[in-house]
């Protein structure tokens, strides 16, 4: 039986084309997957240009998320017809991702789909959607709450930072988005539940040290100088949340906001979390996201055929929030 699949290539030159592969050719594991839709992330654009080196293993499919429904299974813990979702795992890196109509994944890599999430709405929400909820876990599990203070997104017209906002301001917390466009996002970031914008110039500078106290926690998306000043300003005790690297994987600080205000810089790696992280995550998700600002921050879905169009988009600064493939288009 073939499928549809978006495939990398490398036999002297890159190639990157939408080609019909045999079942055959999916690689042996457990669990295989009737995929119904993936998304284009950041790393899976840099992956389809060939940019930022994504890619370890060729040929490839790639796509970090895929949800769709088990076809087949030689573990007990799916049967045909389960509903899931896959985040990460080295998905579109080392092993073949979600852009194709067919997918094989060990029985540890899915999550199971909550009752009233869509596998259209799991891949709007995806890794970013995902990785935000671990980030506002983190801060919780710090002991953040609401009333505590102001908490800063930065990266916010982004999918992680989108859903963060969403969630925070749904827990009940004042939120500020940082963006690098004010002008044309503002509207839209209030919309999910931003009290304040600021222009992401504010914190994408060297910082000093210490400086004024002012947000009770954070989830950064950006990393180097803006992490590097979202640190510096932290009231004391508060945590940062970080998981991501736009802006460079680099951190300029000094250990003043450590040693001395007590900050903590809590890390976030969505990759390679347990099955129980996951499930708790998708959990809150289902709870905690409301569904039309999910729909709110869907720029769009798309077929195969766009996904490179959309992939220069997004490393251009074009895309707000997530976008859809409909692999089946």
């Amino acid at each position: 039986m073939s499928f549809q699949a978006l495939l990398l290539t490398r036999d002297g030159d890159f190639r990157c084309a939408i080609t019909e592969l045999d079942e055959a050719a999916l690689p042996e594991r457990a669990v295989t997957i009737d995929v119904e839709y993936s998304t284009v992330n950041y790393k899976d654009a840099l992956a389809v240009l060939d940019r930022g080196r994504i890619v370890r293993e060729w040929p490839m499919v790639p796509g970090i998320d895929l949800a769709g429904v088990v076809s087949a299974s030689t573990d007990e813990s799916w049967s045909p017809g389960d509903r899931v979702v896959v985040n990460g795992w080295e998905l579109g890196e080392s092993r073949w991702g979600g852009l194709a109509e067919k997918a094989a994944v060990d029985p540890g890599w899915p999550t199971r789909l909550p009752e009233g999430v869509s596998t259209h709405d799991a891949a709007a929400i995806g890794t970013a959607g995902y990785t935000a909820m671990l980030c506002v876990q983190a801060l919780e599990n710090h002991g953040l709450v609401p009333g505590d203070g102001p908490v800063v997104v930065t990266g916010a017209a982004g999918g992680v930072g989108s859903v963060a906002i969403a969630l925070l301001a749904h827990a009940g917390h004042e939120v500020v988005a940082s963006t690098g466009r004010v002008e044309t996002e503002g509207e839209y970031l209030r919309g999910l539940g931003a009290s304040e914008v600021i222009h992401r110039e504010e914190l994408s500078r060297e910082a000093k040290p210490l400086e004024g106290a002012r947000w009770a926690g954070a989830v950064d998306t950006v990393g180097s100088t803006t992490l590097a000043t979202v640190l510096a300003q932290t009231v004391p005790h508060g945590c940062v949340a970080a998981c991501g690297l736009a802006g460079g994987a680099d951190l300029p600080t000094t250990v003043m906001p450590f040693i001395l205000r007590g900050v903590v810089l809590a890390g976030v790696n969505s990759v390679y979390e347990t099955p129980a992280v996951r499930d708790a995550a998708w959990a809150r998700l289902a709870t905690d996201l409301d569904e039309k600002l999910l729909a709110a921050m869907t720029d769009a879905t798309v077929g195969l055929g766009s996904v490179t169009g959309v992939a220069t988009r997004v490393l251009s600064g074009q895309v707000r929030g997530r976008v859809v493939v409909d692999v089946r288009r």
